[in-house]
């Protein structure tokens, strides 16, 4: 791969956007890469949770508009929409539907896209210098990459509408108080923790995790008749794995249950 890295560190998969001196900001073959290793993980049940973070001093500064540069330059316009189709609309669904917890490791700048790419990850922990942006209407445009969706989705309607049509950059400890990130951890300390939490989530039961997921997403579209149906036919489910045995007979014996997502 050219612009990611990929590697599976016990049960987690650690993806790096690979781009330092570009602030890792996406590009056609970054999109592809991540796509391709996103799929790879969906069928591997050895990856127990997944991280998503950045090299060097940023996490991802959104689009690289040089992608588009000869286009602008000869006075034309670039297929916006079809770019859209070909990149963020595959990746951006593969994160929300990876059937494992997915961490956004925000170590610096997340932008425009980049920002609803860390949001499309189930959690968040940013380093304390790590800086946030819905950057698009600077440039003229809207929030694209899921944004419209995810955004108000994490931080509520007014919120997300304030910071899409002002643009602000806003520092980690307010992106903690408005809920756009989980967790604030200090720089020097940030690789470790991130790490830590990872794992932790990697020994977790994660088929009921994916099941938690899902019914989460789908309850947002749901009244409440049909959400309590599904939770009683997806516990069913639960109640059948060796995990929920497992957790119970832990329980029982007053150990730490060992999961293996079963």
């Amino acid at each position: 791969m050219e612009q990611i890295t990929y590697e599976r560190d016990g049960g987690v998969g650690w993806i790096t956007l690979n781009r330092p001196d570009k602030l890792n900001a996406l590009t056609s073959v970054m999109s592809d890469e991540l796509c391709d290793v996103l799929e790879e993980i969906h069928g591997d049940d050895g990856v127990r949770a997944v991280v998503v973070t950045g090299a060097g001093r940023g996490f991802c500064a959104g689009q690289d508009l040089t992608e588009f540069r000869d286009a602008y330059v000869s006075g034309d316009r670039p297929d916006i929409e079809q770019h859209l189709a070909e990149t963020y609309h595959r990746l951006i669904p593969l994160i929300v539907e990876t059937p494992k917890p997915v961490i956004a490791g925000v170590n610096g700048v997340a932008a425009g896209a980049g920002l609803s790419l860390a949001i499309a990850c189930d959690v968040r922990v940013a380093s304390d210098e790590a800086r946030l942006t819905q950057a698009f209407v600077k440039i003229g445009l809207i929030p694209d990459s899921g944004g419209t969706y995810l955004l108000p989705r994490v931080v509520g309607y007014a919120k997300a509408l304030e910071l899409s049509i002002t643009g602000e950059m806003i520092d980690a400890a307010e992106a903690h108080r408005i809920h756009l990130v989980n967790r604030v951890v200090p720089a020097d300390s940030f690789a470790d923790e991130l790490r830590a939490y990872a794992e932790r989530l990697a020994a977790m039961p994660t088929l009921a995790i994916a099941e938690t997921k899902r019914l989460l997403r789908q309850a947002l579209t749901l009244d409440l008749h049909d959400a309590l149906q599904r939770e009683a036919e997806a516990q069913a489910r639960m109640g059948k794995t060796e995990d929920h045995t497992e957790g119970v007979m832990a329980f029982a014996e007053k150990r730490d249950p060992t999961f293996r997502g079963r």
